[in-house]
């Protein structure tokens, strides 16, 4: 779960499914009593349909705490990033970075650091399409070193400017869960 939406998408689910919670977050739902074998096939085929999936492997979670914490640091946070994103991963999580990007690229075919640079190019995009800030206020939001930086990986990502992009009729842009 990436999204407000998707929380509720799955308390939704969760009340359909008469499961008691106690909490639903961003890629976490906290129950209240243990599920039942038909519960969990249940609750696995409601989340398959919204289009989730129920992780039940320590490294599925590990993954999927990972990627809560970037969509959320990119796309949900103002303040400014102090700590490199490596620090800030091993210290959330619990694990060494390089325990984290193995794992990571192995059950994701690419690198955290790419995904990261994924989902703040989509952020780009969604400032660009709502003309919410100027590129200067995107680049320093988003922790890049310059503009130029910026529009350079934005077109090595695109394959188009910044300027470029938001000049589109119908700009497109990937779900952040589609990263």
């Amino acid at each position: 779960m990436v999204c407000p939406r998707c929380i509720m998408a799955v308390s939704d689910l969760l009340q359909q499914l008469q499961i008691n919670y106690q909490e639903v977050g961003l890629g976490t739902v906290l129950l209240a009593d243990q599920l039942s074998a038909s519960q969990t096939e249940a609750l696995a085929s409601g989340l398959k349909d919204l289009g989730f999936e129920l992780l039940s492997s320590r490294n599925a979670k590990l993954i999927a705490q990972l990627k809560q914490l970037i969509i959320e640091k990119i796309h949900h946070q103002e303040e400014e990033m102090t700590a490199n994103w490596s620090d800030f991963l091993s210290a959330k999580l619990g694990h060494t970075y390089s325990v984290l990007t193995k794992l990571f690229s192995a059950t994701e075919g690419i690198t955290i650091e790419k995904y990261i640079l994924k989902q703040k190019i989509e952020m780009v995009k969604e400032y660009l399409i709502y003309d919410e800030r100027s590129l200067s206020e995107i680049a320093h939001q988003l922790n890049y070193s310059s503009v130029a930086y910026l529009s350079a990986q934005f077109k090595k990502e695109t394959g188009m400017t910044p300027t470029q992009f938001k000049q589109l009729d119908r700009p497109k842009r990937s779900g952040i869960d589609e990263l």
